[in-house]
């Protein structure tokens, strides 16, 4: 799996103002996750079903 072939996007919600916020990468059958600030640095790689799980569960 490659992460340097993913597209990193931040939220739509996100500013222009250099506030804290996530990015997301689509890989395939994997959703990478990563901090903004700091992208060079760790990522979080969860499978697309725990993703839609956790939108889910913060959705609620």
């Amino acid at each position: 799996m490659q992460l340097s072939d993913g597209v990193w996007r931040k939220s739509s919600r996100s500013t222009n103002n250099g506030g804290n916020c996530v990015e997301l990468a689509s890989i395939p059958g994997t959703v990478a996750v990563r901090d903004s600030k700091d992208p060079d640095g760790p990522k979080l790689l969860v499978t697309r079903r725990a993703f839609a799980a956790l939108l889910s569960d913060l959705k609620r």
